[in-house]
């Protein structure tokens, strides 16, 4: 078989070649060949092909996505944004700490163990490229309904994954989310998140500047393990007969993943690298025309000098494998054989396979030939943009009709406790401690607060007790209702979680999971979904620091949810004032800071008692969502409050069920004037919170509420071993408990 070189390309311009099976489009194809001056060879079509499909050109979304730069509030803390591997931001005291958020949703459906702990892996390399030590995890995660059998395979399998590439690398599992919905069963969101601490000093980007300058590759040998993973899976539809590509999901190696870590943060230190970048989704074709396109120059590439752990891999296999643990690096170099050193204490492979030119080309050559010749910035950077068209559906104005508000209620006392109890112990609102008790949520010592809390906190100085927190949130419920509101609703409930921990949120990443971008309702959810966020940032004051954007979440025609996940991290200078969400001293007084409305639509009442979807969500005020947080951040810091909780999905005695569960000890409550009982429990007004304040503080918390005009109801106080709602039930902690905790292991036993 003749090699496809640059110069047969040119000598057999009509050579028959598989575009379309590589997940192209013709008038894609023709592009290529215009940029060229002529057919691609097999290699630079297999680059093109990984780097053009929607999982890494964003092709579809980058017309809205680039309203988050647009829209970007002034904020001092931004570091790094958008573009980078992760997005960098100022925490004080000379610490910066990059985080981000991405789906490995489709590999996690095909093989969960592998999809979802390479996942895991991948993200972390993304925050180790920055320059920074990884220092927790977490996993927003959405499966089908939980009593389908196929649920039972999925589940367990993503967290094993997660649990086990995780825990192998000594990172906490701090926080995340389980969501059960059949619009997920064919099509489960595996999101994973990391956060990373560095000093500023200390940030890496990635570009390959300075000709002569080395390219070395470094880390797992590469396999035949993820080929096209990007372009074959995360870039198309599940057909209704489901796709079993296992070969396209990587394989990861956590105890491989360990040892980059440690020698990469050695190679930090000494300074060695001048651009860096991991190797994920694309691999090869990504981590080189990526640098190249980003730096001053050009790059020349000798293929056969890629370690492998398969001989039989052909060039464009090498340029297209996923295999995982493996990253790049530019090196000057008088400081090659001190890296080659480090890596080789550190028992990491590494090899120089090429240099930065002072060309405007990337050159790849196998067997003395060359096999690619391509401006780099047409493979990485400038791929096709789409303006998909975009329709508000037809069935949207019916959905908001269908009122959740007008569902049947409870009409005794008996019959709302046993709703209290159905909430409860559905999946959605049980503990997910069969989940999170598979991670080690505390590894390394410096964990705060872990799940089941509002964030997760991690100390990030142990002089200062300097630290940050994380929340995920979405709601696709709330976003099928509308995608606008519905993305603001995540955003404002993470923001929300983070500042209930006594944090204040600083800025965001996000996981935009949606359907088909070839569907016109599906696109308009997610232009909906981005002006949302892209308005409520704004507001807030927490830019956008980058994410990533998860379509073809679909199986035939049936689409998920718009599922916008919106992580966002806040700062704390002293982890000692954090509030955790326990009430665990009796006597203290009970408030439910905000308003309460009748909100039901997309709520958790009316999935579980009705097992309707209709109506519209809760309102959004931001301004009244950043007061709030004011209000939870003064009171963690000045020692009014002893325990807070964000009410959310589930409603009041959601939350009241989770703080008394957590601290062991009841609480009696009443019905606050003017609200009836059910209203009270199950709505799911946002903006609001409960806070357990000691009696010495009342008078100080209440003033400070008053004066800044955030309502603060008096609820009740933490007391007995019941939650007591005074004139219509008693529900003994015991009971609560069983309901709470057995569901999800009775549903996988």
């Amino acid at each position: 078989m003749t090699l496809d070189t640059v110069k047969h390309a040119a000598e057999t311009p009509d050579a028959s070649q598989p575009w379309k099976e590589l997940g192209l489009k013709e008038d894609e194809y023709d592009r290529i060949r215009e940029i060229l001056g002529r057919r691609p060879t097999g290699a630079e079509l297999a680059m093109y092909s990984v780097m053009w499909s929607e999982h890494c050109s964003y092709k579809s979304s980058k017309v809205h996505l680039k309203q988050f730069g647009e829209k970007a509030p002034e904020n001092d803390a931004m570091l790094v944004g958008i573009g980078e591997n992760a997005g960098v931001v100022d925490v004080g005291q000379g610490y910066a700490v990059t985080f981000k958020v991405e789906s490995h949703n489709h590999p996690s459906y095909i093989e969960p163990y592998q999809g979802a702990a390479t996942g895991i892996g991948g993200i972390v390399r993304d925050i180790l490229a920055m320059g920074a030590r990884p220092v927790a995890v977490v996993d927003p995660l959405r499966f089908g309904a939980a009593d389908h059998p196929d649920t039972k395979r999925v589940l367990p399998g993503v967290v094993a994954g997660i649990g086990g590439y995780g825990n192998c690398l000594g990172l906490p599992n701090i926080g995340g989310e389980v969501v059960f919905d059949e619009c997920y069963q064919g099509n489960p969101l595996v999101n994973a998140g990391c956060i990373g601490v560095m000093k500023h000093e200390d940030i890496h980007l990635a570009k390959a500047s300075g000709p002569g300058n080395k390219v070395i590759l470094y880390g797992a040998r590469t396999g035949g393990d993820g080929i096209g993973g990007v372009s074959v899976l995360a870039s198309e539809t599940f057909d209704d007969t489901k796709p079993t590509k296992r070969p396209a999901v990587q394989v990861g190696d956590p105890f491989q993943e360990k040892l980059l870590i440690e020698c990469t943060l050695e190679i930090f230190k000494e300074k060695l690298v001048a651009g860096i970048q991991d190797l994920g989704g694309a691999g090869l074709s990504c981590a080189t025309s990526e640098l190249a396109s980003a730096g001053s120059g050009g790059m020349r590439v000798d293929l056969d000098t890629v370690p492998l752990r398969d001989a039989t891999l052909s060039p464009e296999e090498i340029l297209m494998s996923e295999s995982q643990e493996r990253m790049c690096a530019i090196v000057e170099p008088q400081h090659v054989e001190r890296f080659l050193a480090i890596c080789e204490k550190w028992d990491v492979i590494a090899t120089v396979i090429g240099e930065v030119t002072d060309g405007e080309r990337l050159e790849i050559f196998w067997h003395g030939e060359q096999i690619v010749d391509v401006p780099p910035g047409t493979v990485a950077h400038e791929g096709p943009v789409y303006q998909r068209p975009y329709e508000r559906p037809s069935w949207q104005d019916a959905l908001q009709a269908d009122d959740a508000g007008k569902l049947p209620r409870p009409q005794s006392s008996e019959e709302l406790r046993k709703q209290v109890l159905a909430l409860v112990g559905s999946p959605n609102q049980a503990s997910k401690s069969w989940v999170t008790d598979q991670y080690d949520r505390f590894v390394q010592g410096n964990t705060v607060l872990a799940q089941p809390e509002d964030a997760g906190m991690v100390r990030i100085d142990e002089e200062s007790n300097l630290g940050v927190a994380m929340a995920t949130d979405g709601n696709g419920r709330y976003a099928k209702l509308d995608p606008y509101t519905g993305a603001q609703l995540a955003l404002a409930e993470a923001y929300r979680n983070v500042a209930a921990t006594g944090a204040k949120p600083l800025a965001i990443s996000d996981c935009l999971n949606f359907g088909s971008p070839e569907d016109p309702a599906v696109m308009w959810q997610f232009a909906e979904a981005c002006r949302g966020l892209a308005d409520g940032c704004l507001e807030l004051g927490t830019p956008v620091t980058g994410g990533n954007v998860s379509l073809y979440n679909q199986t035939g025609d049936t689409a998920i949810h718009p599922t916008p996940v919106v992580a966002v991290l806040g700062v704390i200078d002293d982890v000692n004032r954090r509030t955790p969400m326990a009430f665990a001293e009796q006597g203290q007084l009970l408030y439910l800071l905000g308003d309460t409305r009748e909100e039901f639509g997309g709520s958790a009442w009316s999935q579980v008692v009705h097992d309707h979807l209709g109506g519209l969500p809760p309102k959004v005020d931001l301004g009244r969502e950043k007061l709030l947080a004011e209000i939870l951040i003064s009171a963690s810091r000045d020692g009014m409050v002893d325990a807070a909780h964000d009410v959310s999905d589930g409603g009041v005695v959601q939350a009241l069920t989770e703080s008394c569960l957590k601290g062991g000890n009841g609480a009696r409550v009443i019905v606050p004037e003017g609200l009836d009982a059910f209203t009270f429990l199950f709505s799911e007004s946002a903006g609001r919170a409960i806070v357990s304040v000691p009696r010495s503080e009342e008078l100080r918390f209440t003033d400070m509420c008053g004066a800044r005009g955030l309502p603060a109801t008096r609820i009740g106080v933490v007391d007995g071993d019941a939650i007591e709602v005074q004139g219509e039930f008693t529900l003994p902690l015991a009971e609560l408990r069983e309901v709470h905790e057995a569901t999800i292991p009775g549903l996988l036993a």
